[in-house]
């Protein structure tokens, strides 16, 4: 096991300077970071255009925070530098009430607006209200149609393959049919997604802080081993949760005690907290030893180690 010294204050800086080389560093590593992050967007319907819209305000609202931890005056202009939001962008999302909700159609996939249309629409629904059966195409309403009142852009085909692969119709001989008559995620599902964006967010704010500022160090550490085989996954992920259960016990207990204690403290002056772990294990693909073929597979050996911030 690889050890290295606690995080604390007597940690050397490792606050980034901006640059072209921590530029690259930084967009280099985001990649690898937000790739479990697409594949969360691809599986519930995000693309890629939808994602960029929505980031917009979030630059823009960092970049406002940190012109003024820096004690300057964060002007359209200055937001749109430091940015690289467009001006008319900056100027439109600045003048924007706080909390305003954004435009929702903008983001929704376009397979999700014809399955959504299609489960409404009352020309699309039987006498009893049931969402009708639709003929792929030909004349009369037919999903060809309802899917070309949507978009000219994308073929009904296009549209339909994708609704096919989310579990959305089925394909009974020319007939398409509702499997589901819903894309409304669960209110259990919307808590669990708010929970996942909570908990990961705050991890990475930890390690951005840590990365980024020369100020005293969040926990933020992890153990990583490789070259184990499946049953060896599985007993050491019961012993994470064993660990866990001991953990979270400890501090709901402290955590229950200190808020008592601060019961006085000043609304302007409280901070919140969250205390977290978790576990993930893949496949790990083989690496071929020098002068080996690529496909010839390395001998493994299991390497725990131990990481904690610098």
């Amino acid at each position: 096991m690889k050890r290295t010294r606690p995080a604390g204050a007597d940690s050397p800086s490792v606050s980034a300077v901006p640059s072209e080389e921590h530029a690259a560093l930084a967009l280099r590593e985001a990649a690898a970071l937000l790739a479990p992050v697409v594949r969360w967007l691809l599986r519930n319907g995000v693309s890629y255009n939808a994602l960029a819209n929505q980031l917009k305000p979030v630059f823009v609202d960092a970049a406002r925070a940190e012109l003024e931890r820096g004690g300057v005056q964060p002007t359209g202009s200055a937001l749109s530098v430091l940015s690289g939001v467009h001006r008319k962008d900056v100027r439109t999302i600045t003048e924007a009430p706080r909390g305003a909700a954004p435009v929702a159609h903008r983001g929704v996939p376009l397979a999700s607006q014809v399955f959504t249309r299609w489960m409404t629409a009352r020309r699309y629904r039987t006498r009893d209200g049931a969402p009708r059966a639709l003929p792929r195409s030909g004349a009369g309403i037919t999903f060809e149609s309802l899917s070309r009142e949507l978009s000219l852009d994308v073929h009904p085909r296009t549209v339909m393959d994708e609704l096919l692969r989310l579990g959305l119709v089925t394909l009974e001989d020319d007939l398409l049919v509702p499997a589901s008559t819903t894309f409304v995620p669960s209110r259990r599902l919307d808590e669990l997604t708010a929970l996942f964006s909570a908990n990961a967010g705050d991890h990475i704010a930890a390690a951005v802080h840590n990365l980024t500022l020369d100020a005293p160090r969040y926990l933020e550490q992890s153990v990583f081993a490789d070259g184990l085989g499946a049953d060896s996954v599985a007993t050491l992920h019961e012993h994470a949760r064993a660990a866990w259960s001991d953990a979270f016990a400890m501090m709901v207990k402290q955590a229950r005690k200190h808020v008592a204690a601060d019961a006085d403290v000043p609304d302007a002056e409280r901070q919140r907290m969250r205390f977290g772990v978790y576990f993930y294990s893949e496949p790990t693909a083989p690496t071929p030893r020098p002068g080996k073929p690529a496909g010839t597979p390395a001998p493994r050996v299991p390497r725990p180690r131990g990481r904690r911030t610098p």
